[in-house]
């Protein structure tokens, strides 16, 4: 009996062995294909346009230092590491970031920027020689990460702070470099803790352990899990560099949640809650990083502050202990707030709508896996600047709206679209009334009438034919009656339900007639109408129905943005572009997103009809933007649909475009025309903004003293005259009534047409 238990024994020992072996070996096999792999997911990175800095350029100290705190640079009496800043006077010192951009590495500097009256007057160098142009590093303004919401910024251990390293090793685990990823010490403590307990209460576990548990295991706290652990320890030991293990911990670790998004690593963890990279960490934030890896959730620094002041007060302790900072330096660092930036109501993005327009023309060319897992860099023309005076004009335009009409506060949504005229580029994009949630973005997806934003394509059909049409050509605004297809009648009204008479082309359009517009359309043709918004980029041309010429045609606010930047640009047609290059997780260029161009409606007539667009502002539908900027030379025009739901403005100077919507989400009446409501926005954007005129006489147009309601020439004894631009040979050659010339019959030489004299 004794020898068949002892042969049974050995069986049952051999059999144990065996299966413990083979599922050592599979498990050897899974943990090493893990690790020799690529690790991690990761998510694509997007950046903002970087800031250019260079003399001549208009900013003033203000605009720099707004900036820089953007970027997490922090204002110092000493400027000596990177990421510091010091305002004096009309100087700025800087100690800049290095960054790897697209075309190459932009290295730390230390300068010195001067301002003058016109903005920077130079930058100086260290040794005294002037720097021709410098470029910050671009904002992180968000990533697209999986749907199991993981992120991470990731780390090189040579670039992670020495002193992290250390305060990470000494709290974590103090005897990481002679352990074998098992620490016995630390197993017998744990071990009686949870037999007092009655469970497993207490981990004491190593850096590969928790490793381990974060790359493979769960958190439940079994000892089948914490022995499959120690295995999986003692096999990565085996296997790889202490270097590695510490690498791979630094940017696994779990240090916090942002919403949807876990904040995995320290890099990113240092951004997540500092703003910074982790280069720049000082002692006391340091020692809070290190604080949080016992627990997250319970020593959240935001939620939580006092916990975590006092979890971040005995790692400093430690640090001083152990000699990694002297007594002075912890009492500093003890003494110091916990300094971490608020977050506000951003969630995952700061800027939701435009990651969204980002993911969306990138998926044209990558796979959805490619843009959350292979750590892609996607640069953009997105500006900060913009975005944040996009942002406030709609938030104060709207409470000031609802306040003055007495409208329920809340009830009004908007969306602005920003674009650059020259570039085709979209600079800033605002989805809806609190930016800082995803949410439905009412700039790509809220499709609605444009109304009498279409009236421009209108008159550009017109004046694309100078033999027929100019700008002063009259125009009957009469009632007009079609009878449909379907048997119905269609009878338009203009908005004050008045008849005007003959109006000059011009005039029908700055005060928006409708039944002169509709005339005109009849007359060109609404197939030509239909044609212009191919012609100035629209995706899909519309059906050309007479309802067309009143905006009977539903587009989402970037769908107008890029008519109306076409209109701005001349006419040449830039499909608006978000992205400017993307590279691979290496910093190497993959794809570079170039200017588009390609020609579209006559210059000419876009010249013409640049001008009309003035009208709009000088004297027309939107001449109420006068309260807030100097409208002389920037062009536009109000839109509003029936029973005023849709409240539009479309505008632009010669270098930025700004397309602004408002009404509500349930389709009720807004109450508002495109005057009292977009424009009142649009107007406070682009004050902001600042933008630089238009050149209302060129593409050849020849301006010409005339008087607009009789067509004709005018000279100086016209009380009511006006300089209109003609193209060649379309100007009127018959005088006015009220010129002089018109008695002598004297010869209409360019000269005198132009001076009226």
């Amino acid at each position: 009996m004794r020898q068949r238990l002892l042969v049974a024994g050995l069986v049952f020992v051999c059999l144990a062995a065996s299966a413990l072996a083979l599922y050592t070996f599979r498990l050897d096999a899974e943990l090493r294909a893990r690790f020799d792999g690529v690790r991690w997911a990761l998510p694509a990175q997007i950046y903002a346009a970087p800031l250019d800095i260079y003399a001549g350029r208009r900013l003033s100290p203000n605009d720099v230092v707004h900036e820089l705190r953007r970027l997490g640079y922090r204002a110092r009496d000493t400027v000596e590491r990177p990421g510091t800043y010091a305002l004096r006077g009309d100087s700025l010192e800087l100690a800049s970031r290095g960054f790897q951009f697209w075309d190459g590495t932009e290295p730390a500097r230390q300068v010195s920027i001067g301002f003058g009256d016109g903005g920077i007057r130079g930058i100086t160098g260290p040794a005294g020689n002037q720097v021709p142009i410098m470029r910050l590093d671009p904002m992180l303004i968000g990533s697209i990460f999986p749907k199991h919401g993981e992120d991470r910024v990731l780390v090189r251990l040579e670039d992670v702070p020495p002193l992290l390293l250390d305060t990470l090793i000494a709290v974590e685990d103090g005897d990481f470099y002679s352990h074998y990823g098992i620490d016995w010490s630390g197993i017998a403590r744990a071990a009686w803790a949870n037999l007092q307990a009655g469970g497993v209460v207490q981990g004491g576990s190593t850096i590969t352990q928790q490793l381990i548990k974060n790359f493979f295991l769960s958190s439940e706290r079994t000892w089948i899990r914490k022995a499959k652990e120690a295995l999986m320890a003692v096999l990565l030991e085996i296997h790889y560099s202490k270097e590695e293990i510490l690498e791979a911990y630094l940017n696994e670790v779990y240090l916090g949640q942002d919403g949807p998004r876990a904040v995995h690593g320290f890099g990113l963890a240092s951004v997540f809650y500092f703003g910074k990279p982790l280069g720049e960490l000082l002692p006391e934030e340091v020692a809070l990083l290190v604080g949080i890896v016992k627990g997250p959730s319970y020593y959240n620094p935001r939620r939580n502050p006092q916990r975590a002041l006092s979890r971040r007060n005995l790692v400093i302790e430690r640090m001083a202990g152990d000699g990694l900072i002297s007594e002075p330096e912890a009492s500093q660092a003890a003494d110091a707030s916990l300094g971490v930036r608020a977050r506000g109501d951003r969630g995952t993005s700061q800027y939701p709508a435009y990651v969204d327009l980002v993911r969306r023309q990138l998926q044209a060319q990558y796979r959805e896996e490619d843009l959350t897992s292979e750590g892609l860099r996607i640069f953009t023309a997105f500006d900060p600047r913009v975005q944040a005076a996009a942002e406030r004009a709609i938030r104060e335009g709207l409470d000031a709206i609802e306040q003055g009409r007495k409208i329920e506060a809340g009830t009004l949504e908007a969306a602005a679209v920003v674009t650059s005229v020259e570039t085709g580029e979209i600079l800033a994009l605002v989805g809806g009334r609190q930016a800082g949630y995803a949410g439905f973005n009412r700039s790509l997806d809220a499709k609605r009438p444009i109304g009498s934003l279409a009236k421009p394509l209108v008159y550009l059909a017109a004046l694309s034919k100078p033999d027929r049409y100019r700008l002063t050509t009259l125009l009957p605004d009469a009632p007009v009656r079609l009878e449909m297809p379907n048997g119905t009648v269609w009878m338009p009204e203009n908005y004050d339900r008045e008849l005007h008479g003959d109006v000059p082309i011009f005039e029908a359009l700055s005060k928006s007639y409708n039944l002169a517009t509709v005339q005109l359309a009849l007359g060109v043709g609404m197939q030509d109408v239909a044609r212009q918004y191919v012609l100035l980029g629209d995706d899909t041309k519309p059906a050309p129905l007479p309802s067309l010429a009143l905006g009977a045609v539903e587009r989402s606010p970037l769908e107008v943005a890029q008519l109306y930047n076409s209109i701005g640009a001349g006419g040449f047609v830039t499909p608006l572009q978000a992205i400017r290059d993307v590279q691979d997780r290496m910093g190497q260029p993959l794809e570079r997103y170039g200017r588009k161009l390609r020609g579209g409606p006559d210059a000419g007539a876009i010249a013409l009809l640049q001008w009309a667009m003035n009208r709009v502002m000088i004297d027309g539908t939107a001449r109420s933007a006068a309260r807030y900027l100097q409208p002389g030379a920037l062009a536009g025009k109000t839109g509003t649909t029936d029973e005023l739901r849709d409240s539009w403005f479309a505008g632009f100077g010669s270098d930025v475009q700004a397309t602004v919507w408002v009404g509500r989400d349930d389709n009720k009446p807004a109450g508002l025309t495109g005057a009292s409501g977009a424009l009142q926005l649009w107007a406070r954007l682009m004050a902001s903004l600042d933008p630089r005129p238009l050149d209302l006489y060129g593409a050849g147009a020849e301006p010409t003293w005339v008087v607009p309601a009789a067509d004709a020439l005018a000279d100086t004894a016209c009380m009511d005259r006006l300089l209109v631009p003609y193209l060649p040979g379309s100007a009127p050659v018959e005088w006015a009534p009220c010129a002089r010339q018109s008695e002598q019959g004297q010869d209409n030489s360019f000269w005198e047409r132009l001076f009226g004299s």
